[in-house]
């Protein structure tokens, strides 16, 4: 009831607004001063009553801070705050306290900021923003400032607040960076050069826009991504403006962990409006390989500055401009990836044409990028023709239902683009192997891998003298002609490729079987050694070890995971996953719903399967399965060809045959 108290004390009228709101939400628009100071121009709050001050009749002292408009009329406005013009004494008519009203919180820190009792103590009413907001006046929203203006001013408050949080300052950013634990970069030209496409698609991740309003809130950045990575993208575009794009710089670090481990993973973009090196060296920490910088937004000393830091921490900028004018800073700037964007900043109207005037302007070696507005084939068709060499497409690909139709409508003329590995006979590994005869059945029989126990105390150990003698068969064997499967190289370097479907490739050697030692809750240390000196291809981790030790060990890492158990999807770690009951070799056998749902969470799931398999029972178990069982990409087996606690050589050959069969 503030504002109506200060209306009604200074002579003013309080009336009914004709809408009945009590506890409803509205869309509240501000003068960005006072209590307002560094939000965002358009707020969601709880309406408190429906009473509100009559416009004609505001006192003179006193000047509407913030308004509302009628549901089916927005020529009208209601008088939701007003502020006294000399005295730090605000009213609003609205509640910032409730959880329906956004940034209360922040209403609430500018007022207790305010020290002494006049706005002339506190620097006078305004924020630090521009020295014309736009306000309210007869009723009417009027103002000069743009909506770059808007959310440039409004970022430079919220960073400059940033860097004064504890663990967020320049200082510790520094600090961070120079231990040396910002993640691997790739350069951006280089990667914007490789596609599949006639253009490189840089593909944006953007929940909203000023433009657009609402775009996708529900959208998770990192599986996105990966989205955009499978079907070809050069670049991932994201958007980290928290307020009018919902974006945040989380995203940007969420993306660049999901393309970990890619063979040729896009490069990551960090779009935000840059003004400062501390956004620069944040979005390094983060994983960014690259940042925008915009020519409309910064003078020439800054864009200087701001080019020659992100070059210093190994990232060639996007340079963005629109006009002819800010074209030439570009190109005198040295900018080796210049984005031409469509739309302008000032008054949001696009034209697909701009890209195509400013294209004299470029030196050939420069990389242009199309931004902006590209929502269907016939935007880029010019561009092919015009020397335009990448086209970033935002709100088009959050909307499209099938992402992969989609991009190869827009850029791949109906055909498929997105890479994949060939339909292969599932690997086989025969495990608990424990003479060197049953080693030399498997492989001639067409296993692809040899497993040996080296855990302390388990019934299949073998002994190192055994275990040599195993190695030495394996190593010397050479696979049947009819199962030689060849490593298959991926399609394109510049092609989405799954890590699983990649790295489960060096599972299988064209020449001879793999031998892998099984390892349990054991030291480092003891497996490398064991590994250096068996001779050992590949390590199988059946216990509590840590995911990340297969980063520290020089073969590929087969890790074994129970169904639901976490870090079983996890990328650049393990070489593949084996889904197994128990401590292994039991003959317990998993619970298919289980394993399902496992491999349900996530598209990108490629696993080894065991669990009480055996040449009877392989076929239905995959079978039933669904269609996971094409996430299927080998079997593993123990006790399942076992007789009497022996390797039985008859039931090897009898599971190879039933496992080479499934997909032949």
């Amino acid at each position: 009831m503030g504002h109506q108290c200060m209306i009604s004390s200074f002579g003013g009228k309080v009336d009914v607004t004709g809408e009945i709101f009590h506890g409803k939400t509205s869309s509240l628009k501000h003068d960005s001063k006072g209590v307002y100071a560094t939000l965002p121009p358009s707020l969601e709050v709880t309406r408190y009553h429906s009473l509100a001050g009559v416009q004609p009749t505001i006192p003179d002292c006193l000047e509407v801070s913030s308004w509302t408009e009628f549901e089916n009329e927005s020529d009208r406005k209601i008088i939701m705050g007003v502020r006294h013009k000399e005295y730090t004494v605000e009213g609003v008519q609205f509640h910032p306290e409730s959880i329906l009203s956004e940034n209360g919180r922040t209403m609430f820190r500018n007022f207790l900021n305010l020290r002494g009792g006049t706005w002339k103590e506190n620097g006078g009413p305004r924020s630090q923003l521009s020295e014309d907001p736009t306000a309210l006046r007869d009723g009417k929203l009027t103002g000069k400032k743009t909506i770059l203006d808007t959310i440039y001013e409004y970022r430079k408050i919220a960073v400059n607040h940033q860097m004064l949080t504890p663990s967020q300052r320049p200082e510790d950013l520094q600090a961070a960076y120079d231990l040396g634990i910002s993640p691997p970069q790739i350069s951006f030209p280089d990667r914007l050069r490789q596609t599949p496409f006639s253009l490189s698609l840089m593909a944006e991740i953007k929940r909203a826009s000023p433009s657009k309003g609402l775009i996708s809130l529900s959208t998770c950045a990192p599986a996105q991504a990966r989205k955009y990575a499978m079907v070809g993208a050069s670049v991932i575009s994201v958007l980290t403006e928290p307020e009018w794009f919902k974006g945040s710089i989380e995203d940007l670090r969420a993306v660049r962990q999901s393309l970990e481990g890619l063979p040729n993973r896009p490069a990551v973009l960090r779009k935000e409006f840059i003004f400062n090196e501390y956004q620069i060296l944040e979005a390094r920490l983060a994983g960014a390989d690259t940042v925008l910088l915009i020519v409309k937004m910064l003078d020439n000393d800054l864009l200087w500055r701001l080019y020659r830091y992100s070059q210093q921490l190994g990232m060639e900028p996007l340079v963005e401009v629109n006009t002819a004018e800010e074209m030439k800073i570009a190109v005198s700037l040295g900018a080796q990836v210049i984005g031409v964007n469509n739309r302008d900043l000032r008054s949001f109207e696009v034209d697909l044409g701009t890209t195509s005037r400013l294209m004299d302007l470029v030196p050939a070696s420069t990389i242009v990028c199309a931004l902006s507005g590209i929502s269907g084939p016939n935007d880029v068709n010019a561009y092919r023709t015009e020397g335009v060499k990448a086209i970033l497409v935002g709100e088009a690909l959050m909307r499209a239902e099938n992402t992969n139709l989609f991009v190869s409508q827009l850029l791949g003329g109906g055909e498929r683009v997105v890479a994949s590995i060939p339909k292969r006979p599932l690997l086989v590994k025969i495990c608990g192997t424990r003479t060197p005869a049953a080693a030399r059945t498997a492989i001639e029989s067409g296993a692809d891998l040899i497993g040996i126990i080296l855990a302390k105390g388990r019934t299949r150990t073998v002994s190192d003298i055994t275990a040599l003698e195993i190695s030495k068969v394996v190593k010397s064997t050479p696979r049947p002609a009819s199962s030689v499967i060849g490593i298959q190289k991926c399609v394109g370097d510049s092609s989405g490729v799954n890590y699983f479907d990649y790295s489960s490739q060096f599972l299988c050697h064209s020449e001879r079987a793999l031998l892998v030692g099984v390892f349990l809750n054991q030291p480092l240390s003891y497996i490398i050694s064991q590994q250096q000196r068996l001779g050992l291809d590949v390590v199988q981790l059946h216990g509590s070890e840590p995911i990340e030790w297969a980063n520290l060990i020089p073969v590929p890492v087969i890790k074994k995971f129970s169904p639901g158990e976490p870090g079983l999807s996890r990328h650049a770690c393990h070489t593949l996953s084996l889904l197994d009951s128990g401590a292994g070799g039991s003959g317990e056998k998993l619970d298919i719903s289980s394993v399902q749902n496992s491999l349900g969470k996530s598209d990108d799931i490629r696993v080894m399967l065991a669990g009480g398999l055996d040449h009877l029972n392989i076929t239905d178990t995959l079978q039933q399965l669904g269609r996971y069982s094409e996430k299927v990409v080998g079997v593993d087996v123990s006790s399942g060809v076992e007789s009497d606690g022996s390797q039985d050589l008859k039931k090897i050959q009898a599971f190879v045959t039933a496992a080479k069969s499934f997909r032949t």
